[in-house]
């Protein structure tokens, strides 16, 4: 019998680096059993791309899936990871998902340029996976999500 392994990839939420301009984490005791309070109960507050997260394509386009109605199916199975520096050409990309990958775990401080993005969409890719919080830069990063996004490809930064 094959046996799934699991990776947990996530980073620390209170730790973790924050995009420019959003709203940092916090988390604050609303009751504490060591003050005579019946549990323990801490209210937190953070913006929805703190520390490891999903990009639903509602995020970007218009009339979009939201979060909740995602197909979490590709983001489970069999996923290649690679290691990648700078931005990422449609030669990489088509390189990283010859033989019919369809997950991308991409280890290192990448770009996915516009053109690796459509190229992305293009082959299929149904899951992505950046180590960054974002996918893209200042100048390409709408562009980037809403390639990746409208190809319904489930993007994990």
């Amino acid at each position: 019998m094959a046996c799934l392994k699991i990776y947990d990839i996530s980073k620390e939420v209170f730790s973790a680096t924050v995009f420019p301009g959003d709203p940092e984490p916090g988390h604050q005791p609303v009751s504490e059993l060591a003050k005579g309070d019946l549990c323990n109960l801490t209210s937190l507050t953070l913006g929805s791309h703190t520390g490891t997260h999903m990009d639903a394509p509602s995020h970007f386009v218009p009339g979009g899936r939201t979060i909740d109605q995602l197909d979490l199916g590709k983001c489970v199975g069999p996923c290649l990871v690679a290691e990648a520096a700078g931005p990422l050409s449609p030669q990489w990309v088509e390189a990283a998902l010859a033989g019919g990958v369809t997950r991308l775990l991409i280890k290192g401080d990448i770009e996915v340029t516009p053109q690796a993005a459509e190229k992305m969409a293009e082959l299929g890719l149904g899951f992505l996976g950046v180590e960054h919080f974002t996918v893209g830069t200042g100048e390409t990063g709408v562009q980037v999500h809403r390639i990746l996004l409208g190809a319904e490809i489930a993007m994990l930064e």
